[in-house]
This record gives C-alpha cells, sequence and structure tokens, in this order.
C-alpha cells in the first residue's frame, strides 16, 4: 500500500495545474483509486484498494469557504489555474470564495469533482489521459 511519504514525493513535482496530469500518473502507479482535498486547511484523504485510506496533516491555516455559490467565476479561477497562471494557495484562496468546499480526484473514472459545504456536486469534468 501507498505511504503519505511516496504520495508528497510524487506531488513535489507538481507545480501547477499543467503538471496535473502527470501527478495523477504518478499516483495511479503508487495505487491510489482516488482522493479528496479539503479547501478549508488543505488536508487529503486518499484511498486505495479494500477500504484503504491514508489523510495528509493540514496544510496552510484556514481559509473560508463561501456558503454561496458562484460556480461561473470558480470555472474562470479553474481555467486559468489549468492554464498556469496560479500557483496552488491561490487557486484553493479563490475557490474557496467561490464556495467550493472540496475535491475528488476519482483515478478510476478520470473525473474530478468540485463539492460545495453541502456536498452538493457543483463541477465534474473529465482529466486529461
Amino acid at each position: 500500500m501507498f505511504t503519505i511519504e511516496q504520495i508528497k514525493e510524487a506531488h513535489a513535482k507538481v507545480k501547477s495545474g499543467a503538471d496535473f496530469p502527470n501527478y495523477i500518473q504518478d499516483l495511479i502507479i503508487l495505487g491510489v483509486k482516488g482522493y479528496d482535498t479539503f479547501v478549508n486547511d488543505g488536508h487529503t484523504e486518499y484511498y486505495g484498494v479494500n477500504n484503504y485510506t491514508v489523510a495528509s496533516d493540514d496544510k496552510y491555516a484556514l481559509i473560508p469557504i463561501s456558503t454561496t455559490v458562484n460556480k461561473e467565476r470558480f470555472i474562470e479561477f479553474l481555467v486559468a489555474h489549468q492554464d498556469g497562471q496560479s500557483d496552488y494557495m491561490t487557486f484553493c484562496n479563490q475557490s474557496g470564495q467561490c464556495g467550493i468546499a472540496k475535491w475528488r480526484v476519482d483515478i478510476i473514472e478520470m473525473t474530478c469533482t468540485y463539492f460545495d459545504l453541502a456536498q452538493n456536486e457543483i463541477l465534474i469534468e473529465k482529466i486529461p489521459g
């Protein structure tokens, strides 16, 4: 099974959203089936086969999550981030401002789903292979 340390090594190669597809390939090799990243504190819960899970520590000071979702603005921020125009912390703050509480990456389905505080799906996108 994979460890947080192995995941950290793979994540260390990510400098912008443009590096995300390679990161996903590294996680597949480790045996990660998916993960949830929580915008409020940056911790991530990774899952694999047989209900195996590991969680990272909080990554930063708390980010407030808006109770009002602004999907259109979030998409603008997301596209800019994926184009390498923002760093991770900027994107997390922008996500919180737009009401995004977490995102779930499903490596089997190759999707990334963004959720609000009530666990409603706000946006589902296909991950480039």
